[in-house]
C-alpha cells in the first residue's frame, strides 16, 4: 500500500475511534478540516509538522500515523518487519526520510529510521497528548541540534538523548552530510483516575 494511503486509513480510523468529526479534530489538531479530508483521502502529502499536529491531537506518536488502521492488518500480524514492507517516508518540507522499522505488532515500543538532509529544520510542536511517550534519538551517523523546550542539544555520532514528547522539539541538521539516527519510543497509556 502507498505510504500516503497508509497515512490517511490510519488518521481515519483513529478518528472514528475517538469519535470525532473532521471539525472536532481540525479544532483540537490546529490543522484545517479541508487538509484533513484530503489526507484522509489520500490526495495530499502532509509535512511532519502537520502530521505532528494531527498525531498530538488523536493521543499517538507520529510513527503510529504509519501503521496499518485496524482492519488493514493481518488477523495475526507479524512479529518480523521485513526491510521491503517497511513504510518509508519523506517530509516534503525538509526531504527528511522516515523508514518505520517496527513491527505492527501493536508492541508499546516503536523503532524508526531517519535520513535527515544537511542544513534542513523540522519543528515539531509534540505537547497535550492522552499517553505519556518516551523517546531517545541515537545518532548513528553525523550530527544533529535536538531543541527539547528552551534546551538545546548537539548530538555526533554514537551520542544518545532521551526525552519526554510533552513540549515543542526542533530537530536540525548543522553539518554538510545528511545525518542518520533511530528513534526508539515507547508509550505508556495513561489512565482515567478510577474511584474505589
Amino acid at each position: 500500500m502507498d505510504v500516503h494511503q497508509l497515512i490517511a486509513h490510519r488518521v481515519r480510523s483513529l478518528r472514528q475511534q475517538l469519535g470525532l468529526s473532521l471539525d472536532a479534530l481540525a479544532e483540537r489538531s490546529g490543522v484545517s478540516r479541508s487538509n484533513i479530508s484530503l489526507i484522509e483521502r489520500g490526495q495530499s502529502s502532509p509535512t511532519a509538522a502537520v502530521l505532528d499536529r494531527l498525531a498530538t491531537a488523536l493521543g499517538v506518536a507520529l510513527a503510529s500515523l504509519f501503521e496499518p488502521a485496524e482492519g488493514q492488518a493481518a488477523a495475526e500480524p507479524s512479529p518480523l518487519a521485513r526491510v521491503a514492507e517497511q513504510p518509508v517516508w519523506t517530509d516534503p518540507a525538509s526531504g527528511y526520510v522516515r523508514r518505520n522499522v517496527s513491527p505492527p505488532v501493536g508492541s508499546a515500543l516503536q523503532l524508526v529510521d531517519v535520513i535527515f538532509p544537511p542544513g534542513q529544520r523540522v519543528a515539531l510542536d509534540s505537547a497535550g497528548r492522552d499517553a505519556e511517550i518516551h523517546q531517545q534519538v541515537w545518532m548513528i551517523d553525523g550530527q544533529m541540534e535536538v531543541t527539547v523546550g528552551a534546551t538545546l542539544w548537539h548530538l555526533n555520532t554514537g551520542d544518545c538523548l532521551a526525552m519526554r514528547l510533552d513540549q515543542p522539539i526542533a530537530y536540525r541538521n548543522p553539518g554538510r552530510k545528511p545525518a542518520r539516527y533511530l528513534v526508539a519510543l515507547a508509550t505508556v497509556p495513561s489512565f482515567p483516575n478510577r474511584r474505589t
